[in-house]
């Protein structure tokens, strides 16, 4: 059989409160019941102590002796005096005795003359007791004393007994639990107020909203967090982590407790071991609007906001892995430039063609040969040079391409007789994207440097580039004509953001940055001097299997290995920058 089920208390100031109360009742039927039961006895204790000093003064008075010894009748002396010092000294009864149990004294008349109910044989012999009895008068606590003849060693002549009714004393314990109960239902009345100022203020707080609808927002809070693929962190007023979700752990680098790294809430930002400038980024007490910044292996849009209410409680952060799409906006930069080229080599090309067009018009088609046939050595010969330094087929597109950009822009690439790098000696744990984000990035800023000192009029601007490999490395090695880089900035050219050209559109001081990031992933080095023509010479070094090593073809061979060959095959058209 089921019962019906009891609905409960379904606000928040509604379960306070029954919590008070059943807390209070509780507390109050414990308290009540240790103070009955303590109370009691102790008032059982204290009665006793009463009766037996009502009992012995009694005993003591001159005045009952007398009338014990000398009175005929006893009673007639005895009766109004002990109703005197019962209604004095509060006890229920006074009755005094012969040794054989015969009343002389008694609160009803009608018992004087009988013989006491209760024990007399201590008291006959001498000793003073206490013992709960019932009577006459119903239970009692009662004293019982000899009355001796003549001081504390004559005959005993009678016996005194005082004693004070159980009820009386139960009636005394229950105004104490009255009072208590009293108290309780105060403290019940004042929880009640209590509860309900708690509850209005807790209600201004929540914005109105009950345990239930906290509990189910606390519930989506939690699913929405963790859902989103983007990095969320939150820090309080001291800069410490109070949140953060899957994906700011993910994209931070961060770990949680039992992860390695020890518990990330509660830390301050500076004790993550992010980057300086992420770091301070996150420090900052100003908002930030898509800042990007570096980590070790990504590119992060950045956004902060201040979360204040009169005074700062913390800072809201959001952040965007970008790393891919900085990564194809670094590869669409280069098609743009191959393209750009391309359009460049293409007006050339229409130049010639109409050149030797205009010599086969006026009967010259020896000499049209002759010119058709330079610009095409001339053009197989750059693929011959490049292919035959480097025929890793990645790179090889990206110095041709670089070539023909550079040589629009009046500086000339030169791929040094010191590189030979072969087809497939690159392994899979290298892939051609960081190759191209690393060579691309630090040719574009060669070129930038060699046409700044041309423009200057410092004289003819050159890109040299260097690719090899050495010691089971990759080096890959750049240096320009330009003004070369101050060795007090040697270490912050490499910072996000440090730039010595103009401000563009899509900003400055990337590059570099994200050669770096590229070199670290990989475990490499980035270096960077003066080179031998003034300008500055930036080289990379990148860790290579051993097992690739033995491909290695010694420098002073490369040209006599490849030149011969790749020269017999026709010239590629599909390259950028072939015709230059």
């Amino acid at each position: 059989m089921r019962f019906p089920r009891v609905p409960g208390p379904r606000s928040l100031a509604a379960q306070l409160f029954a919590m008070q109360a059943v807390l209070i009742a509780v507390v109050v039927a414990g308290c009540a019941l240790f103070t009955y039961l303590s109370d009691r006895s102790q008032a059982e204790d204290a009665a006793g102590r009463q009766a037996m000093a009502v009992a012995r003064s009694v005993a003591d008075t001159p005045s009952v002796r007398e009338a014990i010894l000398t009175a005929p009748k006893p009673t007639t002396l005895l009766q109004p005096y002990a109703l005197q010092v019962q209604h004095h000294t509060d006890v229920d009864f006074i009755t005094i005795m012969n040794p054989e149990g015969i009343r002389w004294t008694h609160p009803d008349k009608a018992q004087i003359g009988q013989r006491f109910l209760g024990h007399r044989e201590r008291a006959l012999r001498g000793e003073s007791f206490t013992e709960v009895f019932s009577g006459t008068l119903g239970p009692s606590v009662r004293a019982v004393t000899p009355i001796r003849a003549d001081g504390a060693d004559g005959a005993i002549i009678g016996l005194v007994s005082a004693g004070i009714r159980v009820e009386e004393i139960s009636a005394r314990v229950q105004d104490q639990v009255t009072a208590l109960i009293g108290v309780a239902v105060g403290a019940l009345a004042l929880g009640a107020v209590g509860t309900y100022v708690i509850n209005a203020r807790l209600r201004r707080h929540t914005h109105g909203m009950n345990a239930a609808e906290l509990s189910r927002m606390h519930d989506y809070h939690q699913a929405a967090l963790h859902a989103v693929r983007e990095g969320l962190l939150m820090l309080d007023g001291q800069y410490k982590v109070a949140l953060m979700n899957d994906g700011g752990r993910e994209l931070l680098g961060v770990l949680d407790e039992g992860e390695g790294a020890g518990k990330v809430v509660g830390r301050s930002v500076a004790e993550l071991g992010l980057p300086a400038p992420l770091t301070g980024a996150l420090l900052s007490a100003e908002p930030r609007v898509d800042e990007v910044h570096l980590t070790a292996d990504r590119v992060l849009v950045v956004n902060t906001s201040p979360v204040s209410s009169g005074e700062r409680r913390g800072t809201v952060v959001t952040l965007r892995d970008v790393t891919e799409l900085q990564s194809l906006m670094g590869e669409l930069d280069s098609e743009r430039g191959f393209t750009q080229a391309l359009r460049s080599q293409a007006h050339e090309a229409a130049n010639r063609l109409h050149t030797v067009v205009s010599l086969i018009e006026l009967d010259r088609a020896e000499e049209a040969v002759d010119f058709a046939t330079a610009e095409l050595e001339l053009a197989q010969a750059l693929t011959d040079q490049v292919v035959a330094a480097v025929s890793e087929p990645v790179l090889a597109a990206l110095l041709l391409g670089k070539t023909a950009q550079a040589n629009e822009r009046g500086v000339e690439l030169v791929v040094s007789e010191d590189s030979s790098l072969d087809d497939g000696l690159l392994p899979d744990t290298l892939p051609a994207r960081d190759l191209v984000t690393i060579l691309g990035n630090l040719i574009d800023n060669a070129v930038d440097a060699a046409q700044g000192s041309v423009e200057g009029g410092m004289g003819a601007s050159r890109v040299t580039v260097t690719a090899l490999t050495e010691d089971s490395l990759l080096v890959l090695r750049v240096s320009d004509t330009g003004a070369g880089v101050d060795p007090a900035h040697a270490e912050a050219v490499f910072q996000r953001g440090f730039t010595t050209k103009p401000a563009g559109p899509g900003g400055r001081g990337l590059g570099l940055a994200l050669v770096r990031q590229a070199v670290a992933r990989h475990d490499g080095t980035l270096t960077v001097a003066e080179a031998a023509c003034g300008g500055a010479e930036f080289e990379v070094r990148l860790p290579l299997p051993k097992v690739a090593a033995r491909f290695v073809v010694p420098a002073t061979n490369a040209a006599e290995t490849h030149a011969p060959a790749k020269s017999t095959e026709p010239a590629e058209p599909a390259v950028p920058g072939g015709d230059v």
